[in-house]
């Protein structure tokens, strides 16, 4: 029997159980992380908000899944405890879009998607497949058993990536 797992906003899953599925909906400017050891079958999905912990070091310390810097780290270490390898990571990545800022002021979205290549980049992990920016909002499924990565978009049936 499938466990569908939800993660929520500033938030994060890694999990060694093939029986389990992790979501996270409603992907605006946050971005999804998900990475997957087919080895080892550990899968992990984060749903981070914003780009760095210096906008608010206090909220970081209680929370480090809510920034890029302190969340991505985080969730390749929790992974590596559970037996997965970075050299066998399949890493995916969703999200990123400007849905409430149209005019592009804040450029949260943007600036999320960099802050995470950035981090990728310094650290030596590929991206194996994204789907960021434009203008909806996104909800993911990461299929511990298999790393199948699915999206749905508003109106639309979820497609692999």
């Amino acid at each position: 029997m499938v466990r569908l797992v939800t993660v929520g906003v500033g938030d994060c899953e890694v999990s060694g159980n093939p029986a389990a599925t992790l979501a996270t909906y409603a992907l605006g400017s946050c971005i999804a992380v998900a990475i997957h050891d087919p080895v080892a079958v550990v899968a992990g999905l984060l749903h981070f908000m914003l780009p760095e912990s210096s906008l608010n070091p206090h909220k970081a310390a209680q929370r480090p899944f809510l920034f890029a810097d302190t969340g991505i780290p985080l969730l390749f270490q929790t992974a590596y405890q559970l037996g997965a390898e970075k050299r066998r990571l399949l890493v995916r990545v969703a999200g990123g879009a400007q849905v409430m800022d149209e005019d592009g002021i804040f450029n949260i979205g943007k600036r999320n998607y960099l802050a995470l290549r950035d981090i990728l980049w310094r650290s030596g992990v590929m991206i194996h497949g994204e789907e960021v920016g434009g203008m909806i909002s996104r909800t993911v499924r990461l299929e511990v058993s298999t790393g199948r990565f699915w999206i749905r978009e508003p109106g639309m049936p979820d497609r692999e990536l």
